[in-house]
Parts: C-alpha cells; structure tokens; sequence
C-alpha cells in the first residue's frame, strides 16, 4: 500500500473512532440535554455570508439563516412542526472580538391553536373553506398559516436600547405535505425541487414569503430542508465500513469519495433569515487568526422563553415574566464537540460575552485530541491550542464584510473547504470560519484544523466522507433548500 494513503487511512480511522468517545459532532442538533427536550427552540445551524440583495444585485448585504428543530419529519401531518408562538427568536449582530451584542433581531410567532379558517376538518393544510392545492400563501385551501413579527433593537442594547417593530403580520411558508397539497414545490414525481439560481427560479410559496421590512432588511421565515450535512450515524454505528471505505479519490483529501451516508437526508428544519444591508452594519475591527486585521461583524442566534409558564385546567396558557435565554449558537462544533456535558446547558443561558472565561478552556485544550493520542499514540497538540480559542471566542461567527460577495455552492470556483480548497474572496476564505455559507464542510474544516494546528507547517486534511447536501440549496435569498416532500423524501443511502 501507498505509506501515503496508508497513514491518510490511519488519521481517518483514528477520527472516527475518537469521535466514538466524545459529544456529538452534528452542528447543533443535540448540543445539551434540556434542548434536547424543548425542540422547537433548539437551534441547529447559523449561517452569515456576505452576498446581493435578492430583487437588487447592486446592494451588498449580510445574509443570516438561521435553523431550528432539528430532525424535522417532513411526513409529520397532521400539524407539522412550527414555530413555538411562545418563545423570542433573536439574531444578534455583536461585536467580533467581544461578543458584545450590537444590534438584535426578534422573530415572534403567531399562536399555533388559532388562526384556522376551518375547524371542523383534521386538515390543517389542503382544507380550509375549500379544498385542493394550495396556490398561494394563506389561500381558501390553507387552513392554517403562521405569521410574524420583527422587531430591531439597537443603540445600547444591553443598556435598554429601544425596540423598534419593522415587521407585522408577515407569512411564513407552508409545509410540504407532497405535491398534491403543495404542487409548487415538487415535481411530477412529488419529490421536492431545488437548487434556483435567480429569485424568479424560485417556488411560489418561497418567493411570497420574501418580504421587505421598514428599515432596510429582508425576511424570510418557514420550513427548510436541514442544510446541514455528516455521517453522525455511521460514526456511532462503531465504524460502519462505509466510513472507512476510502478508496475513492484523494484528489479532494482523506478518500472523498461519498461514501458515507448524510444523517441529516431526508429531514426539515425551521428557518429564519435575514438580508441586512451591510451600510447599515456597524464596522468593528478584529483579528482573524488565518486572516490578519480585518473589519466585520460577529452574527449568533438565540431562543428565549418567558420566566413563567402557567397552564389553566381549561388548556389557557399564561406566559409572563422576563426573558430567559434558553439556547444560543454562534459557530458550528463548539457546544456540541468541545465543551463537557457539565457545562453545556450553562453555555446556552449565557451569552458570548464571557467565553473567554468560562467556556475557552474547551477550545484551548481539546478533549477530543487527547482522545485520538491516547488511542494512537499520535501527537496532535492537546494544549495552549489559541488557534481554536481564537476561531471559537467568542462564540460568534466572524464576518469580513470589506468583501465582495462570496461563491455558492452551486456556482464556479466554490469549494466546501473554503481557502483550504483555493476557494478565497478579496484574499480571504470565502466560507468559514469567514462567516459560514450553505455547503461549506464544517465538519471537515474544523477536524482538518485540529489535526493541522497550531502551527499549520503541514495540513491533514480529514473527514467523515460525507462532502455534500441532499438536497441542492438555493443561490439566491433564502438561499436554504426547498422543504422535503412528506410524502415522498428519502433517508436511505441512495
């Protein structure tokens, strides 16, 4: 055998066992135990990328998805998942360096029980006061549909800053039932379509719910198909053979050949989205530990509940009291792969703020290599890792917005790795840890950085042999991919 190929083989299969041993490496989608019973407010992924706004190519904003409610059931009538109409939604704009929120987006959700033209009928969608397809949003055919708020603050935020609502009554997306209930997302075998590459490509139902807020920005709120992408399960399944089948091309790294299976196929999440004109973004400088001096922003999401819940015996529900922080997420892999169980549903109740104090020692020193050295015997460096500390603290996603917009997946010269694949913007990484775009392989970058830090002489590149989406995402606003069909999705390797 290739020494070459042979020890690529060995680091793969030295990972993968590793990863046996430690928290899940999903993104976000299992990050803390009481997450993991509240789902309709756990956040699985944030993305922020520099980009065009969707109906004016001559407009340079800051594009933010944000999904909740991982492992979303496409299939799931009758209700289907929506919205928790009792929790605050936030995407935060922060300072880069601290943490320190800027500037705050709220989303609030219409009631889940009301709202419903027909009650006498267990269709929520395809019956409302007619039958048939739904032609568009909040149509006689759609029941029910969930609408919105967006309120802004800023200027002093943690201080008091004044709420600001820019947004009233906006409509979120249907659900996929199929294609005899949503036509306009599926094809003639009702399978879900994807992939436009201008607003006009896009479904009826995802356009209509595009929708221009009265300061500048743009929203966009309803099911998605999960962007995200990895063999979670084959890892845990104790190595099943397609994680190490790497006989493929190393043309792409460590036996990219797609091998392994996509533990995410076939599943919807929640999303939310912003487009923010980057003139109206503040500019804060910050050191990029791969990039130098740059100017930005930092971009996290947060779920909040209300201190007190009271439900009556007639089902009434009271919510009252202030605002408690429930789950926050920044980049990907922090939360999930890095920080002990003992502290996880603390991180989520706090704010990037106070990382370096609390939660950099997570970064700093990375349980996961010392696992894959006493295994091996390798010698991945387990200590003073400030390469990490600096991608990771605090826990926002980093974004030069100096850049022109950055390549999609989808579009010429877009690599999953980001610079590690030449994929580079103005000198720059095109996706993350510069910001983070749809399709960029997070999972491989930071498992390539961790192998090939701090000092960066020699890069391994390593994965878990899953390169790709499902589903093909959108190039334009909302950017994430149309919402798996119910009746007609697919979770098997094929």
């Amino acid at each position: 055998m290739n020494s070459g190929i042979g020890m690529r083989r060995l680091l793969f299969a030295t990972l993968s066992l590793a990863l046996i041993c430690v928290p899940v490496w999903s993104s976000s989608h299992s990050d803390a135990p009481l997450s993991k019973q509240d789902p309709q407010t756990n956040l699985t992924d944030v993305y922020a990328f520099i980009g065009t706004k969707y109906d004016d190519a001559g407009t340079k904003v800051l594009n933010v998805v944000v999904n909740v409610r991982p492992f979303s059931e496409p299939g799931d009538g009758v209700m289907y998942d929506r919205f928790a109409d009792d929790a605050r939604y936030s995407i935060h704009i922060a300072d880069p360096s601290t943490g320190e929120t800027l500037t705050r987006y709220d989303f609030r959700f219409s009631s889940v029980t009301d709202g419903y033209k027909n009650f006498n009928t267990v269709l929520s969608y395809g019956l409302g006061t007619e039958a048939g397809p739904i032609q568009d949003i909040g149509d006689a055919r759609q029941n029910y549909t969930q609408t919105y708020t967006v309120t802004k603050v800023s200027g002093g935020l943690v201080k008091g800053g004044r709420p600001v609502v820019i947004g009233t009554d906006l409509v979120t997306t249907p659900p996929n039932p199929g294609r005899n209930v949503t036509p306009f997302y599926n094809d003639a075998d009702g399978r879900a379509v994807s992939g436009a590459t201008e607003f006009a490509a896009l479904d009826r139902y995802t356009s209509q719910a595009v929708q221009d807020l009265a300061t500048g920005e743009v929203s966009f709120a309803g099911p998605r198909d999960d962007s995200f992408f990895s063999d979670i399960p084959g890892i845990f399944d104790l190595l099943n053979v397609r994680i190490l089948d790497n006989n493929g091309t190393l043309a792409d790294g460590l036996g990219q050949d797609g091998n392994g299976v996509d533990g995410f196929k076939g599943f919807n999440v929640l999303t939310f989205a912003l487009q923010i004109p980057v003139a109206d973004l503040p500019a804060r400088s910050f050191n990029s530990v791969f990039f130098g001096e740059q100017t930005g922003v930092g971009v996290y999401a947060t779920v909040s509940r209300q201190r007190t819940r009271i439900i009556a015996a007639d089902g009434t529900r009271i919510n009252q009291g202030p605002w408690v922080q429930v789950n926050r997420l920044g980049n990907p892999l922090l939360n999930e792969g890095l920080v002990a169980l003992a502290d996880k549903d603390a991180f989520n109740r706090t704010s990037p703020t106070g990382d370096a104090e609390t939660f950099a020692t997570y970064a700093r020193n990375p349980e996961l290599g010392a696992l894959i050295n006493f295994v091996y015997n390798t010698s991945i460096v387990t200590t003073g890792r400030e390469d990490l500390v600096a991608v990771f603290i605090p826990d926002v996603i980093r974004v030069i917005t100096t850049t022109d917009p950055v390549r999609l997946d989808g579009q010429a010269g877009f690599s999953r790795l980001g610079f590690l694949g030449e994929d580079t913007t103005n000198g720059v990484s095109s996706g993350w840890p510069n910001g983070r775009r749809l399709g960029d392989d997070v999972v491989d970058i930071a498992l390539t950085a961790l192998f090939s830090g701090p000092g960066y002489t020699t890069i391994t590149i390593v994965g878990d042999n899953v390169t790709g989406n499902d589903v093909a995402y959108n190039q334009v606003f909302p950017y994430a991919a149309t919402p798996q069909s119910g009746s007609n999705n697919r979770k098997d390797p094929q």
